[in-house]
């Protein structure tokens, strides 16, 4: 599967040095890797909200909706 461009998502930073470079909700040291964990894991937005103090929903529903439009792309084929 390939990686998501997340350069892309204006709701993220990668900051060197700010939680080793990951790709994390701007402003936040949350990591994009750790909501699709709780996702998976059975989470809510909700319950995410709840959970991480200083999260702003409209960037977590940013960074779901980025990775929602991505799988609507054509795959790149090897030739």
């Amino acid at each position: 599967m390939a990686t998501l461009d997340w350069s892309q998502c204006p709701a993220v930073e990668s900051v060197p040095g700010k939680v080793s470079g990951a790709w994390v909700l701007k402003g936040t040291r949350m990591p994009v890797s750790a909501i699709f964990e709780n996702l998976e894991a059975g989470a809510n937005i909700d319950d995410i909200m709840n959970w991480f103090d200083g999260l702003d929903r409209a960037q977590v529903k940013a960074v779901i909706d980025f990775a929602v439009r991505s799988l609507d792309k054509e795959p790149a084929h090897a030739p």
